[in-house]
């Protein structure tokens, strides 16, 4: 990455990358997404409204379609860039699907909000990646961010629904005085933001779906001591940024799911 792309997260607590996946890989990704090998595994969380935000989430990084994309030198380069030195691993991934019309909310949160009742110690050491799937625009609930609020560090979170969200006290201050950033997204664009950094987006309410793949890696030195899964320490193979489109579709069929009943944040006060 270039020098003031990293310049750029590090103030900012976010970066864009435009067209980062070809129309090609997008096409090809998509067509997994929207399989049952991703869309059987899915499960939904409850906004505060009541609607119902979907995903499907899996921990192991394998040989699938989304496996070399999340292993793919470009990602894998592009995050130890921002987070510095140490082992690149992946933590998770998790296909949000929001359906028109009645694809729920996500609550302001800090994914660190999470992660910490996971166990993890060293926030700086992890990050989150959006590939845009489909187009994200203010019509279809794109991701919504406060500039640079990954500097005031993590907030309490409670439950909102079935959601984690920020408390609103210190939400409303951060308000006054963060820029409110709609990140509207092409399809191939990506997304880099810290852990730390306030984020939300509201119900798709268009005729439009929004469609994205998110990929969470984290530092080996970060040890959890909540999480099970190992993926997160465990250093990445990575691949060659053409494995994608050379291994043709691949369905994410070996991988070790979240199932609702085991999601950590939903047991833990």
């Amino acid at each position: 990455m270039k020098k003031e792309q990293i310049e750029a997260y590090k103030n900012d607590g976010y970066l864009i990358v435009r067209q980062m996946f070809s129309p090609e890989e997008i096409s090809l990704l998509f067509s997994v997404a929207t399989d049952d090998s991703v869309t059987g595994n899915s499960f939904d969380l409850n906004d505060q409204d009541g609607k119902k935000t979907k995903l499907t989430l899996w921990f192991t990084a394998g040989d699938d379609s989304f496996g070399l994309m999340s292993k793919c030198r470009r990602m894998v380069s592009s995050v130890q860039d921002l987070l510095g030195p140490g082992e690149v691993c992946h933590f998770h991934s998790k296909v949000m699907q929001k359906q028109p019309k009645v694809g729920g909310a996500w609550e302001w949160h800090q994914d660190y909000g999470y992660w910490y009742k996971n166990g993890f110690l060293f926030p700086e050491a992890m990050i989150s990646v959006m590939v845009a799937l489909t187009d994200a625009n203010k019509e279809n609930g794109c991701l919504q961010v406060l500039k640079g609020t990954h500097k005031m560090q993590r907030f309490e979170h409670t439950f909102v629904g079935e959601q984690q969200g920020a408390d609103l006290d210190f939400v409303k201050e951060a308000e006054k005085i963060s820029a409110l950033v709609y990140c509207e997204l092409k399809a191939g664009d990506v997304l880099f933001f810290h852990p730390n950094l306030l984020h939300r987006s509201e119900a798709n309410l268009s005729d439009f779906p929004r469609w994205s793949v998110i990929s969470a890696y984290n530092l080996s030195y970060n040890v959890p001591f909540r999480e099970k899964h190992t993926s997160c320490i465990t250093p990445v193979e990575m691949v060659p940024d053409e494995a994608i489109l050379k291994s043709g579709k691949k369905e994410v069929s070996q991988a070790d799911f979240l199932k609702k009943d085991a999601e950590i944040t939903l047991n833990i006060k």
